[in-house]
């Protein structure tokens, strides 16, 4: 995989990766997810998806913010996912064995897959910042990028909490039964204890019953 900047007929930042190990057509379904989102959007759908290529894709499109930031000068709370697409790469072929000594083909495909972002209009600018005004979401000179990396964080922190909990509450749960087998174990030694003592209290009283016959004999 590479990453790219390339200038064509579209107008836009754009990036690229190519030679990406994966079809197009799976690429493509998780584009359409994106395409015309702002960015912020677009980067909570990938981060969130469950596809594999959404990480690629993710990369790429953060390639773009980057290269729209720092070569064009536009923040990236004014930009939009303006056009994405994956071409067809070349295919590699494989061969699997399969009985009585045939074979089958496997076609391992690749893609190039571009992100194009582009910057908002002025009338939808000035929606967007009404909007956000409204909803209380501008906060200050916090930028949308930095609200979704504060909200994946505080998920992450979350999800990392409720696992330590999970394995502290194994961990007491596996002491409990650990003792729980001593404490059985200690019952059976007592057992054991007391069935001895009454063995050799009924010996000892076999013993006294038959030395008494023999002193009244010599009586």
């Amino acid at each position: 995989m590479a990453f790219g900047v390339k200038t064509n007929e579209r107008p836009g930042v754009r990036a690229q990766v190519r030679y990406a190990r994966v079809s197009a057509y799976k690429a493509r379904e998780v584009l359409d997810l994106i395409r015309g989102e702002q960015v912020a959007r677009a980067l909570e759908i990938l981060e969130f998806s469950e596809r594999d290529v959404a990480s690629i894709i993710l990369k790429c499109l953060e390639s773009a913010i980057a290269n729209a930031e720092n070569n064009n000068g536009i923040p990236a709370e004014e930009l939009y996912v303006s056009a994405c697409f994956a071409d067809e790469g070349p295919t590699l072929k494989r061969w699997r064995p399969r009985a009585r000594g045939r074979a089958t083909r496997i076609r391992k495909r690749t893609c190039h897959i571009t992100v194009i972002v582009s910057r908002l209009e002025p009338e939808q600018l000035e929606v967007l910042r009404r909007r956000e005004e409204l909803t209380g979401r501008a906060r200050g000179n916090r930028t949308a990028a930095e609200a979704r990396r504060q909200r994946v964080a505080r998920s992450r922190q979350a999800k990392a909490e409720r696992e330590a909990e999970h394995e502290h509450e194994h961990e007491h749960e596996h002491d409990h039964d650990h003792d729980h087998d001593h404490d059985e174990v200690d019952g059976d030694d007592v057992l054991d204890a007391e069935i001895e003592s009454v063995d050799t209290e009924a010996d000892e009283v076999a013993e006294t019953e038959a030395d008494e016959p023999a002193e009244k004999e010599n009586d």
